[in-house]
């Protein structure tokens, strides 16, 4: 492997500041964007493909051309070729405020982070393993992996402000200036473009699809790849009252009972799946709006199914008013065993001290049984095979955007009031308005926190365009590529999906 380096001298921009003493403006430096470049080799469907790597800060601007943020990307490059039709796909996960980390270690990039694909293991301490990704895309597509303003290496420089990115339209904005960026530099204005998001990733898939469709420089889209999809929220968010959450996740509820042997034992997953679904909408919804209005017969009879395909007790159901929350759910199902399962991915357990609780005390298992891996491996691999050197920690997450994201889509002097978040409006829109756009939705059967059944209540709806919708579903959980099998077969379904095969 041939390794090159390039090194950008400082230069410095000036941009007005205040000490506290004077209050006069101050000088302080922008430092030049870093870069770093190598070459690799790999074999990608059954082909030897030459790419280079190149780990990069993008400068943002404003309109006036001050810089107010870097965004960095790896990119990885097919070599041999200058066809400037070559299909590129922009890659970035969710949160909002995770880096690309897992669908970098998990499923797109040259090598992938392993952890315990039956998920009965934590992930431990170091050294992790790491693998050659036997199932990537190189040969079919380049590859940019995103991080947004405030996660990995990207941060706010100069006159920027994190108000200005951390937002549902801001930091969809400021995506979309990357791309255009990154298209310009690269020459790739008329070659096909693919976006692959992950859970609020989905979310911003969608908002970037519509970004980059306007601001005078309209760049219209092959495919959205939405994984685990979160475009609708009212169909994600578990909570009282909330009548819609309770019919989109009971799916997964039986999905999950089915895989700790608590429900549907003697019938497939999908056999048991089905049958959830049909209850779900032909009686569970309507005895939920029914409410206390139901007779002591038609009650019993729904706390019978209930038990049926959660696995959990008549008395309990009948405690929850017929309302199961998800983190009860995940609390309750293996109680007996001393165990909760978890959220992101219902295969995974934890055991918790707290055995009395009505939630999970200690987290969610499917995150910390498998988050050191990830974020020691992507560290180990910038360092070790990119020769990435940054002055700062790479931050796979950053909490503080939490309490700072802004999630009003509309200008400040509109009316508005706290909602759901829904984008799924403007996909429908978007499909309408370029025939060329095709949508992959991926979903985990065991996924607790995006269900399958809400991707499919949202796409039946918001105008999308049905037969440009292909759906695929695995029995892992939100990202479902932790598991063997449904990583092959995900690799598989997007392969098909990009080449129409």
């Amino acid at each position: 492997m041939k390794i090159h380096f390039l090194f950008v001298l400082f230069f410095v921009i000036p941009f007005f500041g205040l000490t506290q003493d004077d209050k006069k403006p101050v000088l302080k430096p922008i430092p030049a964007p870093k870069e770093f470049i190598s070459s690799h080799t790999g074999t990608y469907g059954g082909k030897t493909i030459k790419y280079r790597a190149i780990a990069n800060e993008t400068y943002l601007k404003n309109q006036q051309g001050d810089t107010t943020a870097s965004i960095w990307s790896v990119t990885y490059k097919a070599e041999g070729t200058e066809n400037v039709n070559r299909p590129v796909m922009f890659v970035f996960n969710g949160g909002p405020g995770s880096a690309s980390v897992w669908l970098h270690m998990g499923l797109f990039g040259p090598q992938l982070t392993k952890v315990h694909s039956d998920a009965i293991e934590d992930d431990g301490a170091a050294p992790y393993p790491l693998v050659n990704n036997n199932f990537g895309l190189l040969d079919l597509t380049d590859i940019v992996f995103i991080d947004p303003v405030g996660t990995g290496y990207s941060q706010v420089l100069g006159k920027g402000k994190v108000e200005e990115f951390w937002g549902l339209n801001e930091d969809a904005a400021s995506i979309a200036q990357f791309i255009r960026t990154w298209v310009t530099k690269n020459k790739r204005w008329n070659a096909p473009k693919y976006i692959a998001g992950e859970s609020f990733g989905t979310t911003r898939a969608v908002a970037v699809t519509e970004q980059l469709e306007g601001d005078g420089q309209e760049m219209a889209i092959n495919g959205l790849i939405l994984i685990s999809q979160a475009l609708d929220y009212q169909g994600s968010t578990s909570e009282h009252d909330n009548i819609v959450s309770f019919i989109t996740y009971f799916p997964s509820m039986a999905a999950t009972a089915w895989y700790h042997k608590k429900a549907g034992q003697g019938k497939t997953l999908e056999a048991f799946v089905e049958e959830a679904r049909k209850f779900a909408l032909d009686e569970y919804v309507s005895v939920l709006y029914k409410g206390a209005r139901i007779s002591d017969s038609q009650r019993k009879n729904i706390i019978n199914k209930l038990t049926y395909f959660t696995g959990l007790s008549a008395s309990y159901i009948e405690l929850s008013d017929l309302n199961i929350l998800i983190p009860r759910f995940r609390k309750e199902l293996l109680r007996d065993q001393g165990k909760t399962i978890g959220q992101l991915d219902g295969r995974f357990m934890g055991f918790e001290s707290d055995q009395i609780d009505d939630k999970p005390t200690l987290g969610d298992p499917s995150s910390y049984n498998i988050s050191g891996a990830y974020t020691a491996s992507l560290n180990h691999y910038l360092a070790a095979t990119l020769n990435v050197e940054m002055d700062r920690p790479y931050k796979t997450s950053n909490h503080e955007i939490d309490n700072k994201w802004r999630w009003r889509d509309v200008p400040d002097q509109t009316y508005w009031e706290p909602k759901y978040v829904n984008v799924a409006r403007k996909l429908g829109n978007s499909m309408r308005a370029n025939k060329d756009l095709k949508v992959m939705v991926a979903s985990g059967y065991y996924d607790l926190i995006c269900p399958f059944f809400d991707a499919e209540y949202t796409f039946a709806r918001n105008g999308i365009v049905q037969d440009r919708v292909t759906y695929t579903y695995y029995e892992g959980g939100h990202m479902m590529y932790v598991h063997d099998p449904s990583l092959q077969k995900i690799a598989q379904d997007i392969r098909s999906f990009l080449t129409g095969k």
